[in-house]
């Protein structure tokens, strides 16, 4: 697509996202052309980038402190921290209002009807199970295996019979993911980037499987993420610095071999999912590529408002290691703000980087450039 029509179908998007009533979606069909479909609900599997507030009453049952119930988390949007690792909304959160659907509530902190969806993502959540890690107090049993064990516990409130299942689900959309940077994240104390690639497979292999378990349950409509570039997450970068100038990309500033893990769990995972669709003809799925849209914000800052990197923020002036959780990271370049949120410097998004991501995502995925 020319430079050109990229720029007009954006402004057309961006009055769409003002349009919160628009409840139809429009995604790339299985024969590769664009069709209209309504979703009565979401479903969510994840991790931090995905829980709406799960993450508090997970974390609190563990005796794990839990830094998103403190300000400036949740003040752009909210007011007030809602469990959410940003200081506004999620990707997901972007995506139900253009839907017309209500904000998926996390199904561990609420009581009301799941009936238009449920969040099973929590912070910190894995792919792969707890048992696969050496006993330490991350990651929490709280793997996407456990999620789908809370969401098949949940099925029975919603339908009963095989038909009324696939009718309900085939109306809903899933997410799923993402996974992966929590597997890879956890294993770094202990690991080689090597040796973690090896079992990057296996976390491909969960996903996909978790995938064909819903289609099971009538599931038919899929959006699953890629990982980010962690190399280039302000936390990583200081907690596993390296004093070999040649590990860091001399543009980005980004820990190369780190990213190359995650451009490696990418590449399996979409071969994965053409599989899928190869094997399940008749259900829509779209691979969201959060790699791509995070490395242009930081190789080109100023196209989004920034005068500098997040990355060169971090490195120069933010961190010291042991005490990352602790920082508010100062973001002068991003507009409409209130304090700015630590979550960006913990590798989460702001609801600024956040709008960006999701508005770039569903150009693609409007325009008919991203998988089917």
């Amino acid at each position: 697509m020319s430079k050109l029509l990229r720029t007009v179908a954006l402004l057309l998007l961006l009055l769409l996202l003002g349009n919160l009533g628009w409840t139809w979606a429009l995604i790339p069909s299985s024969l590769g052309g664009l069709s209209a479909r309504r979703y009565d609900s979401i479903f969510s599997f994840g991790d931090s980038f995905a829980d709406t507030g799960n993450n508090p009453v997970v974390f609190a049952e563990n005796d794990v402190p839990d830094v998103v119930m403190r300000s400036p988390y949740g003040c752009t949007s909210f007011g007030r921290p809602t469990g959410r690792n940003s200081d506004g909304r999620l990707i997901i959160d972007f995506m139900a209002q253009h839907l017309g659907v209500p904000l998926v509530p996390p199904s561990l902190a609420y009581n009301g009807s799941f009936r238009r969806g449920a969040n099973f993502a929590v912070g910190s959540a894995t792919a792969l199970d707890a048992a696969f890690f050496p006993p330490a107090k991350f990651p929490l049993n709280i793997s996407l295996g456990v999620q789908l064990e809370w969401f098949e516990s949940l099925k029975p409130s919603l339908c009963h019979t095989t038909q009324e299942c696939e009718e309900f689900f085939g109306r809903s959309l899933f997410f799923v993911g993402e996974f992966g940077v929590n597997d890879y994240h956890f294993s770094f104390p202990t690991k080689s980037v090597q040796e973690i690639m090896l079992f990057v497979p296996d976390v491909i292999g969960t996903i996909s499987t978790a995938i064909q378990r819903l289609m099971e349950h009538g599931a038919t409509s899929f959006v699953v993420p890629g990982t980010i570039p962690s190399g280039c997450a302000p936390p990583i970068l200081a907690m596993f610095s390296d004093d070999d100038p040649a590990a860091y990309n001399s543009t980005t500033g980004c820990l190369e071999d780190i990213n190359r893990l995650g451009m490696h769990h990418n590449l399996l995972l979409q071969e994965a999912l053409e599989k899928l669709r190869g094997k399940h003809p008749n259900t829509t799925i779209i691979y969201a590529d959060l790699f791509g849209h995070i490395m242009d914000m930081v190789e080109s800052p100023r196209k989004f408002g920034k005068h500098r990197s997040i990355v060169n923020f971090s490195l120069s002036e933010l961190y010291s290691v042991g005490c990352w959780q602790k920082m508010v990271v100062i973001l002068q370049g991003l507009k409409k703000m209130c304090l700015p949120s630590a979550a960006e410097g913990q590798g989460h998004f702001t609801a600024a980087m956040t709008v960006l991501t999701y508005v770039r995502s569903r150009l693609l995925v409007c325009s008919g450039m991203a998988s089917t």
